[in-house]
């Protein structure tokens, strides 16, 4: 056990390394981070920041011999940056977990190899094996880069065979790609589950999840399915997490199919955007829960305490002005972060707010009305 007290390192400095930092303050942790950009969201909450290169084997030597105990805020972060880390201290999740979530390639080979349900794909690595697989898959498919894909970045819909596969592949720009079914789905949802190196795990409420082009707009939870679809996904979730032999988070994202089953769409080991309601609606929020597994703690209480409706704050709103906050703090039932992020932009993720209420029905309209009144357009 590496109790409270003690340092922990991150790797990586967004939002999600900040809210992790924010929830271990709580238990006396203390927190280095390290990211390449100066001046980043985690940093400015945390007792140290290192700027360097992923792959500056020497300054991640002198990182890893200041803390007790490294994570990871996200997975674009070089194999071997972490191979160094972990030769020296305890590193969660391992670096085959990220090796393998970081890649499509890899993470689907796993998926389908451990027998669990997920979309239909196909590996490509030439403008002719794409047409070759469109053909095969059908239409409409994604196209997909293997690597550094998020937010609906690094993926292309593919809507007819007439298409010029060679300008496609030239503008794609990566090596390797992968196609993918189109899924006529019901419905996105998504399982975060935690588990220690004692093997003790636990899941969060299923959300359900909406998004507009690509990125999560808001997640709903209790999720509006059936509970004994939900605990499906649940059980679902946890024999991957086992099956990777995890160590911290892991966010299962799911597809409910017109047949209604589940499909895994892709895996984030690691806090996720679609848990964060749990920071105001869970007894313990996906963040401390990140802290208590990686430092080897018995993992609290998921509880949900409250329904409550997440909604994203993209940099879209800032337009020009930052959104009128009153609008949002005048009601006692609304929790908002910010993530003091720096420029805004479109696109990116500035913030959130959460509306908890005992009637989910009133938590969504709720949010979707405080969403529009701060200039977001309606629709899903």
């Amino acid at each position: 056990m590496i109790p409270p007290g003690s340092t922990i390192g991150i790797l990586g400095g967004g939002q999600l390394g900040r809210m992790t930092v924010l929830a271990g303050r709580r238990m006396g942790y203390r927190f280095n981070i390290y990211e390449p950009n100066a001046g980043c969201a985690a940093g400015m909450v945390a007792d140290l920041e290192v700027n360097a290169p992923y792959n500056d084997l020497n300054s991640l030597r002198k990182f890893a011999s200041q803390v007790d105990v490294v994570t990871l805020e996200f997975e674009n972060i070089p194999v071997s940056a972490v191979e160094v880390i972990a030769d020296q201290v305890p590193l969660h999740p391992s670096g085959q977990v990220l090796y393998i979530c970081q890649h499509r390639e890899r993470e689907k080979d796993f998926l389908s190899n451990s027998g669990f349900p997920c979309v239909p794909f196909e590996v490509v690595k030439s403008s002719q094996e794409l047409a070759a697989a469109v053909k095969r898959m059908g239409l409409p498919c994604i196209l997909k880069t293997a690597s550094f894909g998020y937010d609906g970045k690094g993926q292309r819909k593919i809507a007819s065979t007439d298409e010029d596969f060679e300008a496609i592949w030239l503008e794609f720009g990566s090596d390797v790609g992968i196609v993918e079914k189109w899924i006529a789905f019901r419905g996105e949802y998504s399982v975060i589950c935690a588990m220690n190196e004692k093997g003790e795990g636990n899941t969060f409420p299923m959300s359900e999840n909406i998004h507009r082009d690509h990125i999560l707009h808001s997640s709903i939870v209790p999720a509006r399915i059936d509970a004994d679809k939900q605990r499906e996904a649940e059980a679902l979730a946890m024999k991957i997490a086992k099956a990777l032999d995890l160590v911290g988070l892991l966010a299962v994202e799911l597809f409910l199919t017109q047949d209604n089953e589940w499909l895994v769409n892709e895996l984030a080991p690691r806090p996720h955007n679609s848990g964060h309601y749990s920071f105001d609606a869970c007894l313990t929020n996906q963040f401390e829960q990140h802290v208590r597994a990686v430092c080897g703690l018995p993992l609290g209480a998921t509880t949900l305490l409250s329904p409550v409706v997440m909604v994203n704050l993209l940099g879209d709103l800032w337009n020009p002005d930052k959104p009128e906050w009153n609008i949002l703090l005048s009601d006692p039932t609304v929790k908002l972060h910010l993530y003091d992020k720096g420029t805004p932009r479109a696109g990116r993720k500035m913030g959130h707010f959460c509306v908890v209420d005992e009637s989910i029905k009133t938590a969504l309209r709720k949010a979707e009305n405080i969403f529009e009144a701060l200039g977001g357009t309606s629709g899903s």
